[in-house]
C-alpha cells in the first residue's frame, strides 16, 4: 500500500514530459491518476507520448492510471473531466496544473516583436487554464475540506528565461497559487507552486541536442538536471503530509522542496537548488504572513 492509496489526482498536460513525471510520481505511492492531455494517437505529435501510454504506465506503475484525452483550451472538455472524476471517485485530492502551451520558438534568441503574437497562447493554455482547472477542483475540494492544487512554474517568474511572454505567464502562475490559497484556507485546501530547473522532458532533450549554444546557459547547466519524475515523487511527499496546510500560499524551489522531505532523483541525486544564481521566490507561504500579505 502506497502513501496515496485511495487518493484521486488529475495531472494535466502528462502525455509526456513533466507531466508524465508528475503522474508516475504519484503512480509509485498507489494513487488514482486522471491523465489528460490532447495527444491520443502514437506519431500524431512530433514528440512521443500519448494520454493512454502515460495512464497505462500509471496502472503497471501500481497506480490506477485513467486517460482523459482533453484541449485544456477549451472549457467544455475540462467541464467534463471534472464531471468524469466526481461521478466515478466522488473525491479529488490533488491537482497538478501542468498544462502549458509552449511554441516551438520559445528558445529562439529573438526578441517578443520578432516571435509571433500566437505566443500569447501561454496566457490561454497556461495562465487561464491553470485557474479554469482549479476552480472545477474546487468546487470538489472545498465541501470535503482536504485537497492539494500545485501549479507548475519555474525560476523565470523572477528571472528572464526564453522571453517576455514566457516569464509572464510563469509569474502570473506564481501570483495566482499565493491568492487561491488565501481564499481556501478557511477551508483546509492547500495552494502552492513549484519552480522547476532544467528537466528532461523529451522537448529538453531535442532542444539541447539540436540548437546550437543553448546547451551550457545560465538556465540549461547538466550539472543541474533532473528527470521528469523528481518533482512528482515531491509532489507525492507534499500529498502524504498530514501537515501540507504549513506550505500553502508559498512558492517553493522543487530541489529545495525535496531537500525537506528527503527526496531524491530516480537515479539517486539531490537535485541542486539555483537560489543564488537565478533568483528567490516571491511569495511565502500564508501561515507566516501578516493578515495573508
Amino acid at each position: 500500500m502506497g502513501t496515496l492509496s485511495g487518493r484521486v489526482a488529475v495531472v494535466t498536460g502528462a502525455s509526456r514530459g513533466i507531466g508524465k513525471g508528475i503522474a508516475l510520481g504519484l503512480a509509485d505511492q498507489g494513487a488514482t491518476v486522471y491523465v489528460t492531455g490532447r495527444t491520443v494517437t502514437p506519431g500524431s505529435y512530433p514528440l512521443p507520448g500519448t494520454v493512454g501510454e502515460t495512464a497505462a504506465e500509471v496502472s503497471r506503475r501500481g497506480g490506477k492510471g485513467i486517460a482523459v484525452p482533453v484541449d485544456h483550451g477549451k472549457d467544455e472538455q475540462v467541464v467534463a473531466l471534472f464531471d468524469q472524476v466526481r461521478r466515478e471517485q466522488g473525491r479529488l485530492d490533488i491537482l497538478v496544473n501542468n498544462a502549458f502551451a509552449l511554441p516551438e520558438d520559445l528558445t529562439e534568441p529573438k526578441g517578443f516583436w520578432e516571435k509571433p503574437l500566437s505566443n500569447l497562447d501561454m496566457f490561454e493554455v497556461g495562465v487561464r487554464s491553470s485557474y479554469v482547472a482549479a476552480w472545477h477542483a474546487a468546487r470538489i475540494m472545498v465541501p470535503q475540506k482536504s485537497g492539494l492544487i500545485v501549479a507548475i512554474s519555474g525560476y523565470t517568474g523572477v528571472a528572464y528565461t526564453y522571453g517576455v511572454v514566457f516569464g509572464t505567464a510563469k509569474s502570473a502562475v506564481d501570483r495566482m497559487a499565493r491568492d487561491m490559497a488565501i481564499e481556501l484556507q478557511p477551508h483546509n485546501v492547500c495552494s502552492i507552486s513549484l519552480w522547476q530547473g532544467l528537466t528532461m522532458t523529451e522537448r529538453a532533450e531535442r532542444n539541447l541536442a539540436n540548437i546550437p549554444g543553448l546547451k551550457g546557459g545560465v538556465a540549461t547547466k547538466m550539472e543541474d538536471r533532473s528527470t521528469v519524475e523528481h518533482p512528482g515523487r515531491v509532489i507525492a511527499a507534499l500529498a502524504a503530509d498530514p501537515k501540507v496546510m504549513r506550505h500553502s500560499g508559498g512558492t517553493f524551489i522543487t530541489a529545495e522542496m525535496a531537500q525537506t522531505y528527503g527526496v531524491v532523483d530516480t537515479d539517486g541525486r539531490t537535485i541542486p537548488s539555483l537560489r543564488e544564481r537565478r533568483g528567490t521566490p516571491i511569495w511565502k507561504p500564508i501561515a507566516g504572513a501578516t493578515n495573508g500579505g
